[in-house]
């Protein structure tokens, strides 16, 4: 683990995919939004409460993400499609971890060992069936696709190691800013010496944020959300991932049964496995209502195809996970 840095250079130059409407929590309540003016989309992860009045008041909707409905209804309707990328990347084809732990708040300051425990799951979870889904999904096809086939470049599931930075020199801002976010992100592209283009193009870059020092709206409005911004490095990938036992049940603690910290892996995981398959959002793959294959399959409970669950990845650890939709089958899956 390395300890501080240095300001970065790279600072952000434009929005990724420029400024957009005012947030519109209308509809599904996972996908597109819109947190701070003049800043790019971000895909959030909606709350249990939010999933929870979703599926009371859309049930047949709900059995469609699930393909509880047969093959014709959960079909392409329900699929995700391609849209098109954003300068030629939809997807991560060899995806590369950066875990940044913002601010000296994390100093002495971590009383339910996230930390700890998001450096052991993204150490085990490359290679893992959970995650092989995410490899029917590509890029380089045209605009509409729902089926790959074997066309255009395929998303990767690999192996690999997590590298961490504990940026905890001075303090990360009380309720950072979606600006401050990437502006951060960038910082960890210098630190990990990522410089251009070319070596941030299947890159996606973590900022947790400390115990009691999250974003507004966590834990109310989404449990974390990932975005992208351009910088003079290239387009960016980074992920707000906020100390997630802050928010308790709302965002996983408990769930289906499972431990109280259950939440910080079910919720990494989500925007990991999203931000393979839509680096920049949203270029990649989307259904028709703006959601991705985490937000299809969010919060299911037990007793229901693809319900959150702990698995035991190849190394023999066990982290409690959501499933991710998969077009193949037309439904949420766990291992595929």
């Amino acid at each position: 683990m390395v300890v501080g840095g240095v300001l970065g250079s790279g600072l952000a130059t434009a929005n990724a995919q420029g400024p957009a409407e005012p947030m519109n929590y209308d509809g599904a309540p996972g996908g597109v939004r819109v947190m701070e003016e003049g800043q790019p989309h971000v895909m959030v992860h909606p709350t249990v409460d939010a999933m929870e009045k979703y599926r009371a008041a859309n049930p047949h909707a709900n059995e469609h993400a699930r393909g509880q409905a047969g093959p014709q209804q959960a079909g392409t309707a329900s699929n995700l499609s391609y849209h098109g990328g954003v300068g030629g990347i939809g997807v991560e084809t060899k995806p590369a971890v950066y875990l940044v732990l913002w601010g000296s708040q994390w100093n002495n300051n971590d009383p339910s060992g996230e930390a700890g425990i998001l450096q052991s799951f993204l150490n085990s979870v490359g290679g893992s069936s959970w995650l092989n889904s995410v490899t029917q999904y590509c890029q380089g096809v045209a605009s509409g696709t729902v089926f790959c086939n074997g066309g255009g470049v395929a998303a990767s599931n690999q192996t690999g190691t997590v590298q961490v930075w504990a940026d905890n020199a001075t303090a990360a801002p009380s309720k950072p800013r979606q600006s401050q976010m990437a502006n951060e992100a960038i910082r960890a592209a210098e630190h990990f010496s990522n410089l251009n283009s070319a070596s941030n193009a299947s890159v996606q870059y973590i900022i947790a944020t400390a115990h009691g020092n999250n974003a507004t709206g966590f834990g109310t409005q989404y449990c974390a959300w990932h975005s992208s911004t351009s910088s003079s490095y290239g387009n960016i990938a980074y992920t707000n991932l906020p100390y997630m036992t802050d928010a308790g049940a709302s965002c996983g603690a408990g769930f289906n049964g499972m431990s109280s910290t259950a939440g910080i892996t079910i919720v990494e995981g989500h925007e990991l496995a999203e931000t393979i398959t839509d680096q920049y959002p949203n270029g990649g793959w989307l259904d028709s209502s703006g959601e991705e294959n985490g937000d299809k399959c969010a919060w299911i409970t037990s007793g229901n195809t693809g319900a959150s669950q702990p698995v035991t990845f190849a190394n023999g650890l066990t982290f409690p996970v959501q499933s991710l939709w998969s077009n193949a089958t037309g439904s949420c899956v766990v291992s595929y």
